[in-house]
C-alpha cells in the first residue's frame, strides 16, 4: 500500500513552474528541490493548460510582437522572483543581528 504524501504548497508548484518558464529543466529542478520531474512536468503542462485562455488577448499582435511580449513576460517573471528571494534573505540578516558589509576602519 502506498503512503500518500502531502501535497506541494501552491506557492512552491508555483515558483517552480516559473524556474521552468524561465529555462530551467526539470531535471536540475527535480534534483535542488527533492521532487520527482515527472510531477514538475505535470505542474507545467497544468500551468500551460490554464494560461491558455490568456494567449488570446495576442489576437492583435504580429508574431514577432507576441514573441517579445512573451519574452518580456518571462523576464518580469524571473526579475520578480530575484526581488524576492533578495527580499527573503535581507530579512533573514536583519533578524540575525548580523551586518552583511562590516564597517570599514580608514585610518
Amino acid at each position: 500500500m502506498r503512503k500518500s504524501k502531502a501535497p506541494y504548497p501552491l506557492a512552491f508548484r508555483q515558483q517552480i513552474i516559473e524556474l521552468v518558464q524561465a529555462g530551467k529543466s526539470a531535471k536540475e529542478l527535480s534534483k535542488e528541490f527533492g521532487c520527482c520531474t515527472k510531477t514538475i512536468l505535470s505542474w507545467v503542462a497544468q500551468a500551460s493548460i490554464a494560461q491558455a485562455p490568456k494567449s488570446s488577448s495576442k489576437a492583435g499582435l504580429s508574431r514577432a510582437e507576441g514573441e517579445e511580449l512573451s519574452r518580456l513576460r518571462r523576464q518580469v517573471r524571473q526579475l520578480q522572483m530575484e526581488r524576492d528571494i533578495l527580499a527573503k534573505a535581507t530579512a533573514w540578516f536583519a533578524a540575525k543581528g548580523e551586518k552583511i558589509y562590516p564597517p570599514s576602519s580608514s585610518s
